[in-house]
């Protein structure tokens, strides 16, 4: 038994380090689509035509290859899996894309990739809502999976409100141009919403920041609603692609009532460039990489990732734009990587209490409060962070 346990184990283990693999260039390819669309957006690209043409485009990439490749394990579709499948589109297609561009369009990569770090709190607090993550703080493995939580987030608040001195120097954009705002990227989708909020004293600065928020809410969303849907429906490519044929009907719908202009539907070189990586890159395969990831590691465990997107970002600032890398993002990119090695020490122990062993084959970690009966009111009151594991996911 002990020894089929461990072989269980090395065999999820095998793909737990290709979905960290795989998350890490996920954030990579993010970092590449905010310097690109922001391009895109300041020529005038309206928001809706965009989301449309990558969403269409990704469900063209991804159709085929779930009908072919996943045939034979593809469960019968039913009226609650097409529910799920609904929310999945609006939640992580529809409103993810549409608030992040609209807060892109007022701010800049730098900021949008900033603001990123927050999917992990929405994540980690709707996951313990629904029930999907149970944090135990009364064992070390609870403690380090908040605590690794933490330090991402300030590692990338560190990132935002602390430059330093420039290490790698470069040729640094004038601050004034890189947010200046291009009138003709505002186009029509959101300006009843800006007028309304503008009327509450807010400038377009601060909006922006709100929408990508906003943004960061929604992608928590999908990935919780996501995580048990794959337990049920395991077909990680068709799930990914009924996302986003909701996503573009929802696009559609929205497009015919706030796109005026015919114009609009004709795209420009630059706005074509954008699309192609937007709708292969930042949708086909990150989406795909993100669904496969969230049935191994979990949703906590991957939104965890995002904070990655501030270092990516400043990364290819430099290598593109010749921008300056201060040391506040050195600091705050290894406060990053720390966080995240926490939470992934911690995963991987609850993984090995699952199974029945640790990682030197003995026995399983001790609680930090050996009295009985206030180690049991911490499983009524914060639930086992092991317990109720299923064998293919860390959460």
């Amino acid at each position: 038994m002990a020894a089929a346990s461990e072989s269980m184990g090395v065999s999820v283990g095998g793909d737990t380090w290709k979905a960290h693999v795989g998350m890490a260039l996920v954030q990579l390819f993010y970092g590449g689509y905010h310097v690109i669309t922001k391009v895109a957006l300041n020529v005038g690209v309206n928001q809706l035509v965009f989301c449309f043409y990558r969403d269409f485009l990704a469900l063209i990439i991804l159709a085929p290859l779930a009908f072919f490749l996943e045939r034979r394990t593809r469960p019968p579709i039913t009226k609650k899996l097409l529910m799920s499948f609904f929310f999945l589109g609006l939640t992580g297609i529809f409103g993810n894309q549409i608030l992040f561009l609209i807060g892109l369009s007022y701010t800049n990569p730098t900021y949008a990739a900033a603001v990123q770090p927050v999917t992990p709190v929405f994540t980690f607090l709707f996951t313990v809502m629904m029930g999907i993550e149970r944090v135990n703080l009364l064992r070390y493995e609870g403690l380090a999976k908040v605590g690794g939580t933490l330090i991402c987030v300030f590692g990338a608040i560190l990132m935002v409100f602390y430059r330093g001195p420039a290490l790698i120097r470069g040729k640094e954009m004038e601050h004034v141009a890189q947010i200046k705002i291009s009138a003709r990227g505002q186009p029509e989708p959101s300006g009843w919403l800006i007028n309304g909020l503008q009327g509450l004293g807010l400038n377009h600065f601060q909006l922006g920041i709100i929408f990508l928020i906003g943004n960061c809410s929604c992608m928590a969303a999908f990935l919780a609603i996501q995580a048990p849907l794959l337990k049920k429906y395991p077909a990680n490519i068709s799930v990914t692609a009924y996302s986003f044929f909701f996503g573009a009907v929802l696009m559609v719908i929205a497009s015919l009532f706030m796109v005026n202009e015919s114009t609009d539907w004709i795209l420009k070189r630059s706005e074509i460039l954008a699309v192609v990586y937007a709708g292969t890159i930042a949708s086909a395969l990150n989406y795909g990489i993100v669904t496969w990831s969230n049935k191994i590691l979990g949703p906590a465990l991957v939104s965890l990732y995002n904070p990655l997107q501030p270092a990516c970002s400043a990364l290819l600032s430099q290598i593109f734009l010749g921008t300056p890398i201060y040391l506040g993002s050195i600091l705050g990119g290894s406060l990053i990587v720390a966080g995240l090695y926490i939470v992934t020490w911690a995963s991987y122990r609850e993984r090995q209490e699952t199974f029945g062993v640790t990682p030197n084959g003995s026995c399983v970690s001790e609680p930090l409060i050996h009295d009985k009966g206030a180690y049991q009111s911490g499983h009524i009151f914060l639930g086992s962070s092991s317990g109720s594991l299923n064998p293919k996911s860390s959460d």
